[in-house]
């Protein structure tokens, strides 16, 4: 087969670099750059990139939040904006800078031991949120298509598998962050069924406090869904890859998913304290927190819901399932990464089969979704101070780092982590007591 020559030269043009002419960009390529429906498809495209680290767990817990506590607990969302900026922030640059996961950086720098006490810490975590999204996506799948729960769990978990083992993560949840669109209508139910913005405002800055553990624990589980433990883990190793790839994101990215979380989940307390009114936390279902966009839309309302709650719980599945991975191959010492293959890394995929299928088997148990998401997050409340902990230090440490923490990173840092531990000491106290 003959191929046409792009360009003439002569013997003496041999093993020499020939400048080319820059291509003069058509009308049409400008159009299609710097057009309209151009410029449309990337403020989408960043809306849903933005909800990316928005899970079926944060969900349901602004939704228990916001139906139990009403508008108590919307400073909470609002405390966590400079913490998720810094916190994200920091993890981001550990991970590019050094080349290494987190659970990898202890290991070297704290010993095995502690390496694989924190890996035990993410583990915790980790599989409490797999076990609750997965719950959650299976639960929507049959708010949908009216079949009961136990109908899709396999097929979920297998999903999540998939997606993994053949490197299609990057991929396939690009088509599913377009999906995660429908939870902006949290937005806009918050704007039409707030009865009183001056009662929300109010309520921020100046809190009606309940005296109960109930409410010290919706404290801790919001505070655990967005300062997600297992996105920092991801963040670090992910970032790894990246780095030694050359293939990196810009930060910017980063503070726009972590503004767009919190809007969302300010939202989703702001419309569910308009609807939903429950006496305990735990009375709270899959099927019930879906009322809370049906005032607003009708039927469209569950269903919005439901696509949200699938699409964002299968961008999420797989991220909780490789950090996971992530935390113990590293303090194991083991080869892992999504970019190498199975019979590369065997110890890294057996741990993801491993953890698919033990989730799908405690799946089958007949308990309440919403109840374990909300349990979930006030563990990852809880267990994310070490995490935390390890972080901050060793972004100060200047063996590690080529640039450590400015005075604010530290500051905001020590306040999330005062914070974290205030709630856990009081919220062990109420129960004790």
């Amino acid at each position: 087969m003959a191929y046409q020559r792009s360009r003439s030269g002569t013997s003496q043009d041999r093993g020499r670099v020939l400048p080319w002419k820059p291509s003069v960009p058509t009308e049409n390529n400008l159009l299609r750059r710097h057009g309209l429906v151009a410029k449309s498809r990337r403020a989408l495209f960043g809306l849903a990139s933005g909800s990316a680290d928005v899970d079926p767990t944060l969900i349901l817990t602004a939704t228990v939040a916001g139906a139990a506590y009403a508008y108590s607990l919307l400073w909470v969302v609002i405390l966590c904006v400079p913490f998720l900026i810094t916190v994200f922030s920091v993890s981001t640059r550990l991970g590019t800078e050094t080349h290494k996961g987190l659970v990898d950086l202890i290991r070297e720098n704290y010993g095995r031991v502690v390496a694989l006490g924190c890996a035990a810490v993410v583990l915790a975590i980790n599989f409490t949120m797999i076990v609750a999204d997965l719950m959650a996506v299976s639960d929507a799948l049959s708010i949908v298509l009216g079949h009961p729960r136990m109908y899709f769990v396999a097929l979920v978990a297998f999903s999540v598998w998939y997606i993994l083992i053949l490197h299609d993560y990057r991929h396939i949840t690009r088509v599913f962050l377009w999906l995660t669109l429908p939870l902006f209508a949290y937005v806009i139910a918050a704007i039409f069924a707030a009865p009183s913005w001056n009662a929300v405002v109010l309520n921020t800055v100046l809190p009606r406090v309940p005296h109960s553990p109930g409410y010290v624990g919706a404290i801790l589980a919001m505070f655990g869904s967005l300062l997600t433990p297992y996105v920092l883990v991801w963040k670090t190793s992910s970032r790894r890859e990246r780095a030694e790839n050359k293939v990196l994101l810009p930060i910017t990215h980063s503070y726009a998913g972590r503004i767009v979380t919190c809007i969302l989940a300010y939202s989703i307390i702001v419309a569910t304290s308009s609807v939903l009114h429950l006496p305990f936390a735990s009375n709270m279902t899959t099927l019930r927190a879906a009322d809370a966009l049906q005032s607003i839309f009708g039927l469209t309302g569950p269903l919005l819901f439901s696509l949200g709650i699938i699409a964002c719980g299968m961008v999420a599945l797989p991220v909780l399932v490789a950090s996971m991975s992530y935390s113990l191959s590293e303090a194991m010492g083991w080869r892992s990464g999504l970019s190498e293959q199975p019979w590369e890394a065997k110890s890294f995929y057996v741990l993801i089969t491993l953890t698919m299928l033990a989730a799908a088997c405690l799946n089958f148990r007949h308990v309440n979704p919403a109840r374990i998401a909300f349990l979930s997050q006030i563990l990852a409340g809880i267990l994310a101070i070490p995490v935390l902990l390890f972080i901050l230090m060793l972004s100060n440490d200047r063996r590690t780092m080529k640039t450590t923490n400015s005075r604010w990173q530290n500051f905001w840092f020590g306040a999330a982590l005062g914070g974290l531990a205030a709630s856990s000491l009081l919220y062990a106290w109420w129960k004790l007591v």
